[in-house]
Order: structure tokens, then sequence, then C-alpha cells
């Protein structure tokens, strides 16, 4: 079975198990999905709710965000990693959608991509969540461990591993391919080595079972 051909009986699996692609990042705004997607670079979603449960309730709106006290935001969001890093980026992108969009989030990702903190895969997890704009498979880790365990790509780099994604499989089913190997990923095939033979997507493709990519 050659790589396209894998895939596509791949995403039939995942379109079928997880038809509705929806975040687990909780928000009620889209500026806040904006700063919930920044803050989860390298953390877990839990971890992320866990801390815009209290912080969502003082950040409402780009302009809350935008007006916010660097030193005091910083501080507020300290139990993610890259805090630092990650409140510069969600204070600056708020600012400059204030100031250059009318305080809307941008419906493209070259908007997006010009904004602090956000890259290939953040814009298109933005753009499917908040618009239902699929141009692009996003890539995460789940996404890049699935896609290397499945012998879907030769790349390491997770933009490249999404443009090699997205030759393989026709446009209208990119939408289920982050949030399908997020979900199953988090729920029936951790990352930490385990028997899985008999786990839905390894049977499809059973070699799988014995390949264990480094992260990294």
């Amino acid at each position: 079975m050659n790589r396209e051909a894998r895939f596509k009986k791949i995403v039939a699996y995942l379109k079928k198990a997880y038809p509705e692609p929806k975040s687990e990042l909780v928000h009620t705004t889209p500026f806040q999905f904006v700063a919930a997607v920044i803050l989860s670079a390298q953390c877990t979603d839990k971890a992320v709710n866990k801390v815009t449960g209290t912080l969502f309730k003082k950040y409402k709106n780009v302009k809350d965000f935008a007006k916010a006290n660097p030193a005091t935001f910083t501080k507020e969001i300290s139990s993610i990693p890259f805090f630092r890093n990650k409140a510069r980026a969600i204070i600056g992108a708020a600012g400059e959608i204030q100031a250059r969009h009318g305080g809307a989030v941008p419906r493209t990702e070259r908007e997006l991509v010009a904004l602090p903190g956000i890259g290939y895969k953040t814009a298109h997890v933005i753009l499917g969540e908040l618009y239902d704009i699929w141009e692009g498979i996003a890539t995460d880790t789940h996404v890049k461990r699935f896609a290397k365990r499945f012998d879907l790509t030769d790349n390491n780099d997770l933009t490249k591993i999404s443009k090699d994604l997205e030759r393989l499989i026709p446009k209208k089913d990119w939408k289920y391919v982050n949030n399908g190997f997020v979900l199953y990923g988090r729920y029936v095939c951790p990352a930490r080595p385990h028997d899985c033979a008999e786990h839905p997507i390894t049977k499809l493709w059973p070699p799988a079972a014995k390949r264990w990519p480094r992260s990294k």
C-alpha cells in the first residue's frame, strides 16, 4: 500500500470517528481562542484550560488583551511553558489585530502568520475552529507522530509535513486530519511505546505497531 492509499484509509477512519472537528481548548470569544492556541504550543490543552479558566474571566475580547499589563499578564500565565514569550506574543497579536484589523481575527493564513506568535500550524487551527476554513493541515506533535509512524512523510519540519500530507488526500478531507489525530493520540494511542496492534488505525497498516519514531 503506497502512502496515498494508506493515508486515505486512515483519514476515512478519522472522518468517521471524529466527524465534527472541534478543539478542546475552552473559549467564548474569537481572540480567547487565538490566545489559547498560542498558549498550547508545547503544552497540553488540559494545562491551558486550567489557566484560562481564570484568565478568560478577566480578558474577554481583543481590546482586553491588547491593553493588558505585560508584567501582570506574564505572571498570570507563568505556569505555562515559555510563558514570557507567549505573553509578548498574545499581547502583541491583540494589539496588531486591534490596530490593523478593526479588532476582528483575520480570516486568511497570510494575515494570521504576520501576527506575533502565529505560524502555519497555529493559523490553520484558528481558521478551522473559528471560521470553518480549511486551507491547510495543521501539524502539531500528534500529527507529526502519526505521520512518522505510518510512514507518510520523510520530513521532520512541521510545515513540510503539512505540505506532504496535503498532497496525499483531497482538500475536502483536510479538516479531519489535525483534530482526528489529536483526539486519537490523546484518548486511543498515546505517545509512549505500547502494544497498539489492535488499535483501529494500526490495523489499517500493521507495521506501525513497531514504529516509534523519536518525538524530535
